[in-house]
């Protein structure tokens, strides 16, 4: 069973991610780990914290000579911003003068809630853990599960499709996506130039009001087989697993699978996928893909097309009402460093979690202690469908 952890605090020593269950023998280039570190740190709205910290991975276990081993991997993140916070968040008991409270907690954000549950006097701990600092260490984690997937021919990437009230009006294709994604620069991540330089406008109104503001991300996963997932048991059902990992993801409070929201309000005439059959190929095919890639929770054979809806993020520069924790009188929500506009990095993210729920899909579909043993059994079973 694929399954990853991260711990580690936003403003800690370091971040870890740990996933366990990949099979032996799958090169892992850390270039690439990097690359999509380095992603997800880019993109116009970013705050000051990306000019300290610049994510690099440092593998300490389970990979060797450029191989999984088969045993659980490791990965650490160095914050850099560890060397400003080493006396207010010691791992020993300090000194309580030099602490750094958050006794004004920020409206949509998980401080109060936090606090309460834990029964924390301050917020202080609760905003380090549910910091998006944490999804850094998602993206390593997702990077190794994306070098295992490309053995299988199956990739996995994003693209901007709204920024406030701006919307890209029409698909994009996997080439389009793809050469996005090799981009040296990253402003907001959308396949059209027109469209982007709208977005941006919509985020230059934030920056000078003192806003944040959202968005919508989709994440596509391309070139894979029939049959990933199961209709048999709700929690097999592939749709619902990618729909949780989406949302898990900090701020994002909704997700969309394929045309959900134009398939709500059409009839069913206009909206299922027509079947068809190419003799010359010996394939299935279908008119569209408004299903997104999938059917009764299993994959079928199209682009898996899922959007993230990313709400403004809860720290602002012109602070909203709140309450002081200590005296309960009225006061302005806490600001600390923080960024405006975090869509394109929010879709970086969101690949890490497709890929992990697919890698997850693969390795349940195909088992094998090493990739040598997947493959052959990958191989099997797509003679198997194609003599179907």
């Amino acid at each position: 069973m694929l399954r990853f952890e991260t711990a580690g605090e936003s403003h800690g020593e370091c971040l870890v991610a740990t996933l366990t269950g990949l099979p032996a023998g799958v090169p892992i280039h850390l270039d690439r780990v990097n690359r999509e570190l380095w992603r997800r740190q880019q993109g116009y709205g970013r705050g000051g914290r990306q000019k300290i910290e610049k994510d690099c991975a440092r593998i300490v276990s389970g990979v060797r000579h450029g191989r999984t081993i088969g045993s659980p991997i490791a990965v650490l993140l160095e914050n850099r911003d560890w060397k400003n916070w080493t006396e207010a968040l010691p791992v020993d008991e300090g000194d309580d003068r030099k602490r750094k409270p958050l006794k004004r907690p920020r409206p949509g954000h998980a401080d109060l809630a936090g606090a309460i549950k834990f029964s924390f006097e301050e917020a202080r701990y609760i905003l380090e853990r549910a910091s998006a600092r944490e999804t850094a260490a998602r993206v390593a984690a997702g990077a190794l599960c994306k070098e295992f997937l490309r053995e299988f021919g199956i990739e996995i990437l994003s693209h901007v499709v709204g920024v406030g009230g701006c919307r890209l009006e029409r698909r994009a294709s996997w080439d389009q996506i793809e050469a996005l994604s090799r981009r040296g620069e990253v402003l907001l991540g959308c396949v059209d130039a027109d469209t982007e330089a709208r977005m941006k406008a919509e985020v230059d109104i934030a920056y000078r009001t003192g806003d944040t503001i959202g968005g919508i991300f989709e994440v596509v996963a391309h070139n894979l087989p029939v049959g990933l997932g199961s209709h048999a048991t709700w929690d097999s059902r592939l749709d619902g697993r990618l729909a949780q990992a989406i949302v898990s993801i900090q701020a994002v409070k909704g997700v969309e699978i394929g045309s959900a929201e134009e398939s709500a309000t059409s009839f069913g005439s206009k909206v299922q996928d027509t079947i068809h059959y190419s003799k010359e190929h010996r394939q299935f095919t279908r008119g569209a893909n408004k299903a997104g890639g999938l059917e009764g929770g299993i994959s079928n054979g199209q682009d898996i097309l899922v959007r993230g809806y990313l709400k403004p993020i809860s720290t602002l520069r012109k602070p909203l009402e709140s309450v002081d924790l200590e005296t309960r009188d009225p006061a302005s929500a806490a600001y600390e460093r923080s960024d405006v506009c975090v869509v394109p990095a929010a879709g970086v993210v969101g690949e890490a979690m497709v890929a992990f729920v697919i890698a997850q899909a693969v390795i349940e579909k195909f088992g094998g202690d090493s990739l040598r043993e997947s493959l052959r059994n990958f191989q099997g079973y797509q003679q198997q469908v194609k003599d179907f």
